[in-house]
């Protein structure tokens, strides 16, 4: 079993128009921008992101909204500073949000790699957040029911790989990352340094079982 890619493009060439494609990172912690911008130079439109954030200034997840290749965020922080290009273009229509809280997009994350139904949280209750989904009160406090969240894609950031796909995380950029190689039926690791042997399994976070195909990027910002 071998599933390493020679090079960035051929990463991400199978993604088509209109798929769902998770990014990991938190701020710029632990994004794949190696990934993001093979996206943009393979021109797929019409992208469901699922981010934590809507991305900042002319790169990364900010660069994929200012070429126009974005049709909706599902996200938590959508104005963070220097967020120009979505702020341009959700003022002008061309973009639908839904804005989700970032425990509870996390653990919507989660549930769907875990394979869970759903789950209640009393995040949002009462809330226009929870407009339209179900609720529950237990033991006198309101709970709102959330789905879980899945997608087409996933692309994510490891630190090291090997061949079979197994990953480990450098530091905080162990955020979103393991959550959305799980939630994703097709996951896209970048990592800054691939292994030809097996990691050790003690410092493996994301089992390769979860990841299709991963690809060297050694630069890290």
């Amino acid at each position: 079993m071998d599933k390493r890619v020679a090079t960035l493009a051929e990463a991400v060439r199978n993604i088509p128009d209109g798929a769902s494609v998770m990014i990991g990172g938190f701020g710029n912690s632990g994004v794949p921008f190696g990934l993001v911008d093979a996206l943009i130079d393979h021109g797929a439109k019409n992208l469901t992101i699922i981010s934590n954030n809507a991305g900042a200034g002319d790169f990364g997840l900010g660069r994929l909204l200012k070429e126009g290749q974005v049709s909706k965020f599902v996200c938590s922080y959508p104005r963070s500073r220097g967020s120009v290009w979505f702020e341009k273009a959700y003022a002008a229509g061309e973009i639908a949000l839904e804005i989700v809280p970032q425990g509870t997009l996390a653990e919507r994350i989660r549930a769907a790699g875990a394979g869970l139904g759903g789950f209640l949280t009393p995040t949002g209750f009462g809330t226009r957040l929870a407009e339209g989904k179900e609720t529950r009160v237990i033991d006198g406090k309101g709970y709102v029911f959330e789905a879980p969240l899945s997608a087409d894609f996933a692309l994510i950031r490891g630190e090291k790989g090997d061949r079979w796909g197994n990953l480990s995380y450098h530091g905080t950029a162990r955020n979103f990352n393991p959550i959305m190689a799980s939630a994703a039926r097709h996951t896209i690791a970048e990592v800054r340094q691939l292994s030809e042997a097996p990691l050790d399994p003690e410092s493996v976070v994301s089992p390769g079982i979860f990841v299709k195909s991963i690809v060297e990027y050694g630069v890290r910002p």
